[in-house]
């Protein structure tokens, strides 16, 4: 679906909102007095709270599945380079958005969970994982990657070490001795080490190179 400018502005607006004070603690009332536009053009334009964040979460499902699936498609790469980037793109959408992270990460950590964006984070989890099948499946075939791959656990390893990179950035800097560093080196900083250290992680999980078998 495509959002006009104002649509896009709200959406944004809402999004800053639910990551700071959560879905159930901000109101359509809120998000309208930030956007400064009036109630009824909220309703006008999504219907409810519920259809806003359905909005939003439409917005970057789509994102992200247009990279990956750019990148299953590609024919230039090779299953590692794949990888490589499929780690790339992880990093750059989790930390260039940290909003919608923290909107994720309350959902997931809340003994109350709200429903509808419990469903829409279970999807793009499935659709994530799914593309991410397709990538190893490649490697497999190729004879490049080992047979044996848990996905589940690949896929955890990938988005849980960046989330909690993100969740514990403070205790990152004090005990790297970085609390002096400018928030914007630092941003580039951490997404270099993450990367360094996945791309290096994955290449010894799914390839056959050092692999030792239980």
């Amino acid at each position: 679906m495509e959002y006009s400018a104002k649509q896009l502005q709200i959406i944004e607006v809402a999004e800053r909102l639910f990551s700071q004070k959560g879905f159930a603690g901000t109101s359509v009332r809120d998000i309208a007095q930030e956007a400064d536009v009036n109630v009824s053009m909220i309703s006008y334009y999504f219907g409810s709270k519920e259809k806003l964040i359905e909005a939003l979460f439409e917005i970057r499902m789509s994102e992200s599945r247009s990279r990956l699936e750019t990148l299953v498609q590609s024919e230039d790469l090779n299953p590692i380079q794949k990888i490589n980037m499929l780690i790339d793109n992880a990093i750059d959408r989790l930390m260039g958005n940290q909003c919608f992270h923290n909107i994720m990460l309350r959902e997931q950590l809340s003994s109350e969970r709200t429903p509808v964006i419990s469903d829409h984070i279970r999807n793009l989890k499935l659709r994530n994982l799914e593309l991410m099948q397709q990538l190893v499946r490649e490697g497999q075939e190729a004879g490049v990657f080992r047979k044996n791959i848990d996905m589940s656990l690949m896929s955890t390893t990938l988005y849980g070490t960046i989330n909690y990179a993100i969740a514990t950035q403070e205790f990152y800097r004090k005990i790297n001795d970085l609390e002096n560093m400018e928030e914007e080196e630092f941003q580039k900083y951490l997404r270099k080490r993450l990367s360094q250290h996945l791309k290096s992680l994955f290449k010894s999980t799914v390839t056959n190179e050092h692999h030792i078998e239980n």
